[in-house]
Formats: structure tokens, sequence, C-alpha cells
């Protein structure tokens, strides 16, 4: 009786998924039949659980780093297409990559953790990519002023990016951050004129990066300014166009050597 209620509470724990070796003790020929037959054939029905586990924790593995293989190249391609329309502007090239980069360092300066750093980082990468959808009109940079069609073209890149995102599952808050990157804490901004406490901090974040970059680097209508002039005009309009806390963090990242 005591081996059938040792066998009972193995089998009790084998089944809540708690395996051990101690049923091989009810293997030897000490042990009577026909408990040591249901004994043995636990003991191997055990062993080929515990391979199947194996096996399906492998591929779960493999699935996954196939899954993160698929969301990097498709990030890749989405990264392409934004480096091929700045090639359409000669002085936009390079501003994404320095949003992206400037982006994460303010992030990281206002004690973001990694995740949330490497999702300004994208977000500043692809932050313009709706611009794909504009006409070759808004890249000619004529002395003209835009029309209303053409100025609504404009208006419009940031919600033409948050849709060419929108069947990216896993970009969804990158998305938002691209469509919510020209909102401003005033709730004077563009597309949806939201109030500050709905506009994500990230995007806040590449609304500063964004502007900077803009402004230190030459454009059709201003030669690049220096950098304390920027950050002059940064600070000017900290509380009406720009969070003061991501131009405070910008300026800490600036001054580093």
């Amino acid at each position: 009786m005591n081996e059938l209620n040792k066998l009972l509470k193995i089998i009790q724990d084998i089944a809540a998924g708690q395996y051990s070796d101690t049923i091989m003790g009810l293997t030897t020929p000490d042990t009577p039949e026909p408990l040591r037959t249901i004994a043995e054939a636990m003991g191997m029905m055990m062993v080929k659980i515990e391979g199947r586990e194996f096996q399906l924790e492998q591929m779960i593995e493999q699935l996954q780093r196939l899954n993160e293989q698929i969301r990097t190249n498709i990030v890749q391609t989405v990264s392409a297409m934004a480096q091929a329309l700045e090639a359409r502007d000669a002085y936009t090239r390079g501003h994404a990559e320095r949003v992206g980069d400037l982006g994460a360092k303010i992030a990281r300066e206002m004690g973001q953790n990694n995740e949330r750093i490497e999702v300004v980082r994208i977000a500043g990468v692809l932050h313009d990519v709706g611009k794909i959808g504009c006409s070759d009109r808004v890249f000619q940079h004529t002395d003209q002023h835009p029309n209303p069609e053409l100025k609504q073209e404009i208006l419009s890149h940031p919600t033409t990016g948050a849709e060419i995102l929108s069947r990216l599952d896993f970009l969804d808050e990158v998305r938002e951050i691209i469509w919510c990157h020209h909102e401003r804490v005033d709730g004077q901004g563009y597309p949806r004129a939201l109030p500050v406490e709905k506009i994500p901090l990230e995007a806040l974040i590449i609304a500063v990066a964004d502007a900077f970059d803009a402004m230190t680097t030459d454009r059709p209508y201003q030669k690049a300014r220096s950098v304390q002039e920027a950050l002059d005009i940064l600070r000017g309009g900290a509380g009406s166009a720009w969070d003061p806390d991501c131009v405070a963090a910008c300026e800490r990242v600036l001054a580093w050597p």
C-alpha cells in the first residue's frame, strides 16, 4: 500500500508538471507488480513529455527570433523608404537619422529605459515618412507662398505617415508618435490640435529634435542657424510650441563634450 500511495503521489506531481526522478525508485524488482509496470510506463511517458516540451521550447525560441528578424526587416524597409524620400530633397538629406539620434539622446537624458529610447529613435527616423504621399511640388522650394492645396499636403503628412504604418501592429507606438510630432503643447499644432495631455512624451521629444535639426541645417527658406541661436528659439517657444522639459533635456544633451 505504501508503494501505491507513493506512485499515486508521483502521478499527481507529474500531472501538475512537477517532474523528478522519484518514480525511478519504483521500477526496481523490489516493487510489486503491477505497480512496477505502471511506474515504468509513467517514467517513459515523463521522458517523452520532457523531450517534446524541450522541442516546443526550441521551436518557440526559433519563432521568436524569426519574428524579431521580420520586425527588423520591416523597420529597415520603411527606413529605406524614408531615406528614398530624402533623396527627393537635397536640403533634408540625413535629417531623419539625425532626428532619430538626437531624439534618442534626449529620451535617455530624460530617464527613459532602453525600450522607450529605441521607440523614440525609430520614430525619429520615420517621422516624415508621410511625405511620400506629397506631390513633387512640396519639394520644389519655389519662392512662392504655398497655395491652400499645397499647404494641405504639407499639413497632412503626419496623418499619411500614421496611415502607412497602420497595418504594422508592432509599430503602433511609433505610429502614434509620428501622428503627433507636429502637435504643440499649447494645443495649436497639427493635424489634430491635441491638448498637451494627449500628446505622447515621445512625440514631444521628436518635435524638439526635429525643430533643432531643421534650424541648424541649410534650408531653402533660411541659412543654418548656430546651435546657440537654435537653442534660444527653442527656449523662447518652450511652453507654447515645445515642451519645456524636452527643451531643457535637449540643451543638456548638446552641452555634452
